[in-house]
């Protein structure tokens, strides 16, 4: 196999091939690849903004699609010939610890999914079957964007029509969330963000009102734009200290609620207004969306299907296995949404 190695913190990824994979243990699953998304996770650890890595060097990568080749023992939930996604959020089936592999005479490890790889041994429970009627590259997005912004805004928000909503950050997780509260009738959604291109596409996407950071102040916007009161919702997807802030700052007083999907660099803290809270403004970070994969992935499966969660918008920018680390740059400069590996 080859995959895109993680060998020192903040140097460009290793291409390395020929790896030796061993065959599936009790709860492995041995999958080939055919697409990997990437999100601010792995960039966070590849620039080391995570703090120390113990697991160095490791494979990286935790939403993809491919075709199960063989199972282990105790397997049940998929088979051989299978189309799975494959993410970071644990569903049903068997718990198997990270894989170890083999290049020459180093050890390379990785934990219960990587996708940066032309194939993985990844756990049962983080494998799910593929819908039908969603191909590969769409398919990686159910691995963690849709399941963090899709998840965010209908199992923690459970916004009621009409609600107003605002969303900091349109990359992958940003605008399906915006999406999805379109979807479920809020108005107005409000889109903020620093790159005007990604405000157009969220306006495309169901957004009503799109605010440039850059050039104004986004909670006096949302304010403004909420007659006043601040924004019944607002979620957090750019994960930057100053924009969970802002992003709490937005809410309405008694009652408003701010959920943020990421977090910043290790160390970096945010500050909060004390009173805000005593004020009935409510703030939590999410894990995944509060998304169970059996429940959800074919919920919001069939949103897509019936177009009211547009993913393929989201797939401009696809690169080679060998370009990962351009793609990675891209995502950090802002210039792209969800880069897409295609394997």
């Amino acid at each position: 196999m080859k995959a895109a190695v993680l060998v020192e913190c903040g140097a460009p990824l290793r291409i390395l091939d020929d790896i030796e994979a061993p065959a599936p243990a009790r709860g492995q699953v041995f999958v080939a690849l055919s697409h990997s998304g990437i999100c601010h996770s792995q960039l966070m650890e590849v620039r080391g903004r995570r703090g120390p890595d113990p697991y160095l060097p490791h494979l990286l990568g935790h939403e993809g699609a491919g075709t199960v080749i063989a199972v282990g023992e105790g397997v049940t939930k998929v088979a051989a010939g299978d189309r799975v996604v494959l993410g970071w959020i644990k569903g049903e089936g068997l718990d198997a610890p990270g894989a170890t592999y083999r290049w020459r005479d180093m050890t390379l490890n990785a934990g219960g999914v990587t996708t940066f790889n032309t194939h993985a041994l990844v756990a049962e429970n983080r494998c799910y079957r593929l819908p039908e009627g969603i191909s590969g590259d769409v398919a990686v997005l159910f691995g963690c964007a849709v399941p963090t912004g899709a998840g965010i805004a209908l199992n923690e928000l459970k916004p009621q029509a009409g609600a107003s909503a605002a969303v900091f950050g349109m990359g992958g997780i940003g605008l399906t969330a915006v999406m999805a509260l379109a979807g479920a009738g809020c108005a107005p959604v409000i889109a903020v963000d620093v790159v005007r291109e990604k405000l157009d596409l969220a306006l495309e996407c169901g957004a009503a009102a799109a605010i440039d950071a850059s050039q104004q102040d986004p909670v006096a916007a949302i304010r403004e734009l909420t007659g006043g009161r601040g924004a019944d919702y607002a979620i957090d997807a750019a994960g930057r200290a100053r924009t969970i802030e802002q992003a709490f700052d937005s809410v309405r007083k008694f009652g408003g609620l701010c959920v943020f999907a990421s977090h910043p660099p290790a160390g970096e803290l945010i500050r909060l207004d004390p009173h805000d809270l005593i004020s009935g403004k409510v703030i939590r970070g999410s894990w995944g969306g509060a998304t169970n994969p059996e429940r959800d992935i074919p919920r919001f499966a069939e949103m897509y299907r019936t177009g009211k969660l547009p993913l393929e918008r989201l797939l401009r920018d696809r690169y080679p296995l060998e370009d990962v680390d351009a793609a990675l740059t891209a995502l950090e400069s802002g210039r792209s949404l969800r880069p897409l590996l295609e394997l």
